[in-house]
């Protein structure tokens, strides 16, 4: 058997992956600091829920990177401060970020999230550093779901233009 047979943890991980996953990681920590901030802006208790789940989900996602990065000797990405809590209404009219905003970008990072894992999952010649990131991919299209649920509920879904009429046929 060659060198990439056998147990994929005693495979070596190419420099691809191993930058995939500490740029991966670096986009966790600022997401996460993100979110943080979001959740002082945010007085939707469901909005909050789901950006609490999301952080959960992606300090999860860390970890296990962090600590297979470890294993392979690579040093992390620094970690940004806690966000410090503050109060919602403390926060000038202004200088918010209202929910339709936290929404939209809670949904733009999962997309680009899922196109990450999607690219990483392509690239990778260790089958666990795949099936790694098949879970994530998995974990976040099941958010995008309930994300677009709550945006559609709550009145925050922008779709693009509708195509509600079809067309009389010409020369029928």
């Amino acid at each position: 058997m060659g060198i990439l047979g056998g147990n994929p943890k005693d495979e070596p991980m190419h420099y691809g992956e191993i930058f995939s996953m500490w740029t991966y990681v670096a986009g966790i920590k600022g997401m996460v600091a993100r979110y943080e901030t979001f959740i002082n802006h945010c007085g939707d208790n469901d909005l909050i829920d789901f950006l609490q789940d999301r952080i959960k989900q992606g300090k999860q996602e860390e970890e296990q990177l962090e600590n297979m990065l470890k294993a392979e000797g690579i040093g992390l990405p620094p970690t940004p401060p806690t966000t410090p809590n503050a109060n919602v209404e403390d926060i000038p009219v202004g200088a918010k970020f209202n929910e339709p905003e936290i929404s939209a970008n809670l949904a733009k990072d999962i997309t680009a999230g899922l196109m990450a894992c999607s690219q990483i999952m392509g690239e990778s010649t260790r089958e666990d550093i795949g099936m790694m990131f098949g879970q994530f991919h998995t974990a976040k299209a099941a958010l995008g779901g309930r994300l677009l649920r709550m945006n559609k509920e709550k009145g925050w879904l922008v779709p693009p233009p509708l195509h509600v009429k079809t067309p009389e046929p010409v020369g029928v």
